[in-house]
């Protein structure tokens, strides 16, 4: 099972991946257009591996959809696609408009009970301080037998501290915030408390084990080859090399 899911998992792909990361801010458009590419890719994989059904005429949400480059990807394999984002700033920071994009908020989504084939959100949980009230609302919103797939940074993982860097958060969230001001002259764009949280992996495991009208198909990590796979079976050493974690879910 999988197997589709795991062909597109290569050290290759893991590392062109990690390298864009560098230019999140710098150079928005040299990350995310990568990035909405291999996410488009990857629900594809899954949809088929576990539906059968690839992309092409499904509707797809998107929790988080940021500034809207994802919406191309998605269209390129014939998918309804829709963003809901609460921020405008985000909506807007691309100058890209997306048709059909919603304002509205991951844990109160605007949208009727079984609307949509997939839901999904990458690096959302992170930043509400109600990560699993916003996985409840997106398996309301999917239809029976659909999909949710909830992707975020680990806190205790390399990047679980953003922009404010790759060792300051194991201090503190709040150190690496003030580490970050001092530094910079500025508040980081995610300030700890308000708009970035500490989310274990072990949490949303547990979460998509236990939540209710769902079963969990599979757990991975987002960034890592798939040989590599197995640290998400192993406790504690999760939380430090996951990075990135991958929850996928079917309704019931």
């Amino acid at each position: 099972m999988f197997r589709r899911t795991r062909r597109l998992a290569t050290l290759a792909r893991s590392w062109s991946l990690l390298r864009s990361l560098r230019f999140e801010q710098a150079d928005p458009a040299r990350f995310y257009r990568p990035l909405a590419e291999d996410t488009a890719a990857l629900l594809d994989a899954l949809s088929t591996d576990t539906t059968r059904t690839p992309l092409s005429g499904r509707s797809v949400l998107d929790v988080g959809g940021g500034p809207g480059y994802f919406a191309a990807a998605f269209a390129a394999r014939g998918a309804w696609y829709v963003p809901v984002e609460p921020s405008v700033g985000e909506m807007a920071a691309a100058g890209i408009t997306v048709p059909g994009a919603v304002r509205g908020d991951g844990q109160e989504l605007p949208f009727a009970a079984d609307s949509f084939d997939l839901v999904y959100s990458s690096n959302v949980a992170e930043h509400v301080p109600a990560p699993w009230d916003m996985g409840a609302e997106m398996l309301r919103v999917t239809r029976p037998g659909g999909l949710v797939v909830l992707s975020y940074t680990v806190w205790l993982g390399p990047f679980g501290g953003h922009e404010t860097g790759i060792w300051e958060h194991y201090v503190g969230g709040e150190f690496a915030r003030r580490r970050y001001a001092t530094r910079h002259g500025r508040d980081p764009k995610n300030v700890w408390g308000e708009s970035l949280f500490a989310v274990s992996a072990a949490a949303g495991l547990r979460w998509a084990r236990e939540v209710e009208g769902a079963r969990l198909l599979l757990a991975f990590p987002r960034y890592h080859p798939s040989w590599a796979w197995w640290l998400v079976r192993v406790p504690g050493l999760r939380e430090f090399l996951v990075s990135n974690l991958v929850v996928v879910l079917r309704k019931d």
